[in-house]
């Protein structure tokens, strides 16, 4: 294995992807932290921070290092904890160009800026791996309950999420110019976790990650301690296959009446968004029988937003 014209030998290697530079000079490097074992194995990808707001999927890859989880018995483990180091930065999704990186994948050598990252990850880092799991959360105050999202019409991805072991797994269309799509196109396995929200940590999804990675690393024969498999609580897992989203009927202050999670009918009220000064209060009601995969937190909110995320056809697993 070689990367940026550096052979990989066993044991840790740390590089860096010097990608870019701050307009006043300095260098902005994606550190990339890779651990080989001797025993010849598949080679796993764990990245976060795609988008730079998206911290908790940076805590989890971060938590897996510090736990020596990315540690392998064969294969090799690469770990990005922060890709769009820019975004993590300023605490922003979006490049200083304003680009949303999962939005221009494979990108280009000579293009803009968050195009060239793009790039730099897709010629130096994904030619090595086989299999990836990356982290995202849902995007401002929507909280999302930690579901794995795939495209069922690979045999082994979907085997793969059924080992992870979230209560949800979505069948998600693959958007183009994607980190996913881009990644899938070359044979890849791709895992999509998302749990959480933008700028926070929360110790159960985090909690949650974790333990289903490491159930696909033992699956996968990265690692073999059973004392690291917690015993998984017998849950019935969902496959889900169309989703919509309840939006505020009117602007103005929102409150949630359920739980993230929970089986809802059709109907049933879900919130209300009413004014500041006593007035009207509009109810939202769920318009079907579902599942509450992702919930908004904005106490205001405008006509119009996403407040919740509900499952419409869902199978069991």
């Amino acid at each position: 294995m070689v990367i940026l014209n550096k052979k990989i030998g066993y044991g840790k290697t740390v590089i860096n992807l010097d990608i870019a530079k701050l307009h006043t000079g300095t260098p902005l490097d994606v550190t990339v932290i890779i651990h080989r074992s001797k025993k010849p194995g598949p080679t796993m990808l764990f990245t976060a921070g795609i988008h730079g707001n998206e911290v908790n999927g940076v805590e989890i890859v971060r938590q897996l290092i510090h736990k020596k989880y990315n540690v392998p018995e064969r294969g090799t483990i690469i770990c990005i904890p922060v890709v769009n180091v820019f975004g993590f930065i300023n605490q922003e999704r979006k490049f200083p160009d304003g680009r949303d990186l999962n939005r221009v994948f494979p990108g280009s050598k000579t293009g803009p800026l968050a195009s060239r990252f793009a790039y730099a990850i897709m010629s130096e880092i994904i030619p090595h791996i086989d299999y990836c799991i990356d982290f995202h959360t849902g995007g401002d105050q929507r909280f999302n309950y930690s579901q794995i999202r795939i495209d069922s019409s690979d045999a082994e991805t979907l085997a793969l999420a059924k080992i992870f072991g979230s209560k949800f797994i979505v069948n998600s269309p693959i958007l183009e110019k994607s980190f996913r799509k881009s990644v899938t196109v070359l044979g890849k396995k791709v895992l999509l976790f998302e749990g959480g929200k933008s700028l926070d940590l929360d110790r159960i999804v985090t909690q949650r990650a974790i333990e289903g990675t490491l159930q696909v690393l033992h699956h996968l024969g990265f690692r073999s301690d059973p004392d690291e498999i917690v015993a998984l609580p017998s849950i019935k897992q969902h496959f889900v296959t169309k989703t919509t989203w309840v939006r505020s009927p009117t602007s103005g202050m929102y409150r949630s009446f359920t739980s993230l999670g929970s089986k809802v009918e059709k109907h049933q009220l879900l919130g209300s968004v009413s004014d500041p000064f006593g007035g009207k209060e509009k109810p939202v009601k769920a318009p079907c029988d579902g599942y509450i995969i992702c919930q908004n937190h904005a106490p205001i909110v405008n006509q119009g937003d996403a407040l919740f995320h509900i499952t419409t056809e869902v199978n069991s697993l």
